[in-house]
């Protein structure tokens, strides 16, 4: 039986009961099973309704004149699982720099249209914590200050710089597919994940650093 402590269980202590009793392919079937098994217990534990203090936007302005309304709202929307953007606060940036919502929502999910030209501005779906994670981060505060694990969608796919250093801005670009992610500081020590990207499975991203969180490729 696997150790929970908190947040934490024990997949190496999984992984070596299992190849003992049997193939090392069984081992990874059961850390699959105990790394989904924690996810949705995460989910189910979080309460989407509860109000976010975020004093900034995560994301800045599309800025395009191209760019409709109903556009950036499609864009948004694309971030998410059908079933929670089609009720998401839809919000965006004006030149300004000022948060503009586009949509009302009512279940405690924002989505952001992001911007086509910036590395690292992907269309996005957020609950609470996750809002409150990436103001802090833009922010530049030494850790975020979600008290609970937040939800992350990015569906419609995302660039960044790098898995290992949340201030890289000079690398080049990683194109990144569908994923989503649990805005927590995992140990990659006691969870056995990668530290490095993986096109399928899950992997620590930005791990040793305040901003660490669990990276899961494809759609939920």
């Amino acid at each position: 039986m696997a150790k929970r402590t908190g947040w934490s269980i024990d997949f190496k202590l999984c992984a070596k009961r299992s190849v003992k009793g049997g193939s090392m392919k069984f081992a990874k079937r059961i850390l699959s099973f105990f790394l989904v098994a924690t996810a949705l217990l995460l989910v189910g534990e979080i309460d989407f309704e509860k109000p976010v203090e975020a004093q900034s936007l995560v994301q800045n302005s599309t800025t395009e004149t191209t760019d409709t309304t109903q556009g950036k709202i499609a864009r948004a929307m694309s971030a998410g699982p059908d079933d929670i953007a089609r009720s998401a606060r839809i919000i965006d940036t004006d030149a300004k720099g000022n948060t503009v919502v586009l949509r009302e929502g009512s279940n405690g999910f924002t989505c952001m249209p992001g911007n086509p030209k910036v590395i690292g501005e992907p269309p996005m779906c957020v609950d609470a914590a996750s809002l409150q994670w990436f103001a802090d981060a833009k922010a530049h505060k030494p850790k975020p200050t979600n008290t609970v694990p937040g939800i992350t969608y990015m569906l419609a796919g995302a660039t960044q710089r790098s898995d290992t250093d949340p201030n890289d801005m000079t690398s080049t670009p990683i194109e990144v597919g569908p994923h989503w992610m649990i805005m927590w500081p995992f140990d990659p020590k006691t969870t056995g994940l990668p530290t490095t990207h993986k096109s399928t499975g899950a992997y620590i991203m930005w791990a040793g650093s305040p901003y660490a969180h669990m990276h899961i490729m494809g759609r939920p």
